[in-house]
């Protein structure tokens, strides 16, 4: 080992399949930002479902192997490279993206995907900003082009992205409407933007919705679990309305027909298909949130490092996720 080299605990993937295959190794070299890096000292990193994706191999981007999981961390800005202008050492900050993987003590990422976090929120809630708020943004916004007075249903609003959802749509004048499986996840969606929320596990629970809002249907449904509900939002859509898939684990028959009278359209969203540009606007839109107070992130479980395999099994078949789940290094 060179001299002055430093060592981290960091999780590390030799092979693909299931959550056994997350290393937690204590000998792991502290990388050194290059140009235009910044090295963080992570206090928190998110647990994203896609992470499981990545991880089991049936992702659609396969990272070379060994490889550390993990993107959205928070905590303080310990080095920067040469050029790196956005933020200096010691600041607090958050990111949506690492170059060498979050679950792990110390985190590279490239400067512009690093962004300040405010003195208002804590670690675990800055680890719980870059895919869930930016992903929501992404769909919200940018892909449904969601206006004012128009009406949503988050379906599936009790996770990390539909709270981020429900928050931005309601800041941006939208008729909000949730959907959770527990009796704890419905009381926090009403928290955090929504007007009315509807329990998924309920039989007629569609028939719930079309009775709140009636004969004109739903403008825009953000859809968490598309292979399961893709046909019912079909026939909640109001005319021109727009069904756009967040999250999908499986296949499902639909009948294209009720796509057809009432001009409706499915459009899929992947966060890192946005541009340079679409993120510093994703992020302005966002900072400003959280300066005003609208973006609060909620935190739902806390995992130390050790316990990283358990998170994984728990994010796909725990029982109905409330709030962001976190992985905590400090």
């Amino acid at each position: 080992m060179a001299t002055g080299q430093r060592l981290m605990r960091a999780v590390r993937v030799f092979e693909f399949g299931g959550p056994e295959v997350l290393k937690l190794q204590s000998d792991v070299t502290v990388p050194i930002p290059k140009d235009h890096q910044v090295l963080i000292r992570v206090h928190a990193c998110g647990v994203n479902p896609v992470e499981t994706y990545i991880r089991s191999g049936t992702y659609s981007r396969k990272p070379a192997l060994p490889y550390t999981p993990g993107s959205d961390v928070a905590g303080v800005v310990e080095a920067i490279g040469d050029g790196a202008s956005a933020v200096k050492t010691g600041d607090r900050v958050f990111t949506t993206s690492t170059l060498s993987g979050g679950y792990a003590e110390y985190a590279l990422a490239a400067d512009h995907t690093v962004y300040k976090l405010p003195d208002e929120l804590d670690f675990q809630q800055g680890a719980a900003i870059g895919i869930p708020y930016f992903t929501a943004f992404r769909a919200l916004i940018h892909s449904a082009r969601a206006k004012a007075g128009e009406s949503v249903l988050v379906h599936g609003a009790s996770g990390g992205v539909g709270l981020a959802a429900c928050q931005i749509a309601r800041a941006y004048g939208l008729r909000v409407l949730g959907t959770a499986g527990t009796e704890e996840g419905r009381k926090v969606v009403l928290q955090n933007g929504a007007h009315e929320v509807f329990n998924h596990r309920e039989v007629n629970y569609i028939d719930k919705i079309k009775k709140s809002v009636g004969e004109r249907g739903i403008d825009v449904i953000i859809e968490m679990l598309a292979n399961v509900n893709l046909s019912k939002d079909l026939n909640l859509l109001s005319y021109g309305g727009r069904v756009i898939v967040v999250g999908n684990r499986g296949t499902i028959e639909i009948n294209p027909r009720d796509t057809m009278a009432k001009e409706t359209s499915i459009i899929g969203v992947h966060l890192f298909s946005s541009t340079k540009e679409e993120f510093q606007q994703f992020a302005a839109a966002l900072q400003a949130g959280m300066e005003i107070g609208w973006l609060k992130p909620v935190i739902g479980s806390r995992y130390p490092l050790e316990k990283v395999a358990q998170a994984h099994e728990n994010i796909i078949h725990g029982g109905g996720a409330t709030g962001k789940m976190v992985l905590l290094l400090r």
